[in-house]
C-alpha cells in the first residue's frame, strides 16, 4: 500500500466556503448506483446532479496550519523515501496507466500534488499538468523535478482557477489528510467546479475496509493520527453535490510496503486476482472513483 504523491490540502480547522444549501438538494448515492459487479459499480446514466455556485477563486494557502495535521514542509525532504521505491514505482505505474486509459491528454490539475511524482509522469505522457499544494516545501521538490510544470500554492478548498478550466482534476492519497467532512466535501466540489463539462474528476484514496492502513499510518512520517479514512459513500455524495456523475467506482491495489522486491511479480499477480474477486476486493488498499462533470454553467 502506498501514501505517496501528495501533501495534505486541508484548510485550518476545516474552514472553507460553505455550501449547505447544496447538501440538502444532493441526490442520494443509492439513487446513483445501480449494482456492484466484480470490478466495481455501474451508475445510472440519467442522474443529473444539481448546479453549484462557483467557488472562491484567487485564494492562496495561508501560512498557518492546523497543528493537529501534518506539516508537510517538515517531511518534504524525506517524503519520497518514506516507502520502498519498488512499491512506490508499482503504484505510480498503476495510477498513470489508469489515467491514460480513461482520459486523453489535455489540461489537468493534480490537487495535493506533493513532490510531483505522478505529475511528472503524466507530463512525460503528454498531459499539460498543473500541480497544487499548500506546502511550499513539497512544491519546491516538484519544481526541481519538473521546472516546466506550473506549481501553485493553494488549498484544495480554494482552487485559484476559473470555472471549467481543466479536462481532469485528480487527487491521490489526499482526502484522508483533509479529514474534516466539510473540508472533504468542499474540496471535491472545488475539483468539480474547475473541471470542464464532460471532463473528469478522479479521487484515489485509502480504503477504510483495509485492515492494514491503521498499522502503516503509525509508521510513516506523513501521518500524525489526525487523518481519517474516508468512506466511499462520502466521496460519491460530494461529487454528486458538485455536479459530477460517477462512471467508475472500484477497489484497487493491495501490495503492502513490506513486499520484497524479488517477490513483486508474484505479489502483482496476487493483487490482480484480489482486485477481480467479489467480496475479497473489498479489502483492497484503495477506493478509486472516476466521475464526469455533467453540469453546464
Amino acid at each position: 500500500m502506498n501514501d505517496q504523491n501528495t501533501g495534505a490540502i486541508a484548510h485550518p480547522n476545516g474552514a472553507g466556503a460553505t455550501r449547505s444549501s447544496e447538501a440538502a438538494k444532493t441526490p442520494s448515492v443509492a439513487t446513483a448506483v445501480d449494482s456492484r459487479p466484480a470490478g466495481g459499480i455501474s451508475v445510472a446514466d440519467h442522474i443529473q446532479p444539481p448546479r453549484t455556485e462557483p467557488g472562491a477563486a484567487d485564494k492562496t494557502a495561508p501560512e498557518v496550519f492546523d497543528p493537529n495535521q501534518t506539516d508537510f514542509d517538515t517531511v518534504a525532504d524525506a517524503y519520497d523515501d518514506s516507502l520502498p521505491h519498488h512499491v512506490m514505482d508499482h503504484y505510480l505505474d498503476k495510477r498513470a496507466e489508469f489515467i491514460r486509459n480513461h482520459v486523453a491528454p489535455g489540461r489537468i490539475v493534480d490537487v495535493g500534488c506533493g513532490t510531483g511524482v505522478l505529475a511528472a509522469r503524466l507530463s512525460d505522457d503528454g498531459y499539460d499538468v498543473t500541480g497544487v499544494d499548500p506546502f511550499r516545501g513539497m512544491l519546491k521538490h516538484l519544481r526541481q523535478r519538473r521546472p516546466g510544470i506550473d506549481a501553485v500554492h493553494a488549498f484544495g478548498q480554494h482552487l485559484p482557477f476559473a470555472d471549467d478550466s481543466f479536462d481532469l482534476a485528480y487527487c491521490v492519497a489526499v482526502m484522508h489528510h483533509v479529514a474534516d467532512p466539510q473540508a472533504v466535501r468542499e474540496t471535491v466540489m472545488e475539483m468539480t467546479r474547475v473541471t470542464k463539462p464532460g471532463g473528469h474528476i478522479l479521487i484515489w484514496d485509502h480504503n477504510p475496509r483495509n485492515p492494514y492502513w491503521p498499522i502503516l499510518m503509525k509508521r510513516v512520517p506523513q501521518d500524525t493520527g489526525a487523518e481519517r479514512l474516508i468512506p466511499e459513500k462520502e466521496l460519491l455524495e460530494g461529487l454528486l453535490a458538485g455536479g459530477a456523475r460517477p462512471i467508475v467506482v472500484q477497489p484497487h491495489s493491495l501490495i503492502p510496503d513490506f513486499a520484497p522486491k524479488r517477490l513483486m511479480p508474484l505479489a502483482i499477480r496476487a493483487e490482480s486476482i484480489v482486485e477481480r474477486t467479489p467480496l475479497l476486493n473489498r479489502l483492497c488498499a484503495h477506493n478509486v472513483i472516476l466521475a464526469v462533470k455533467t453540469i453546464q454553467r
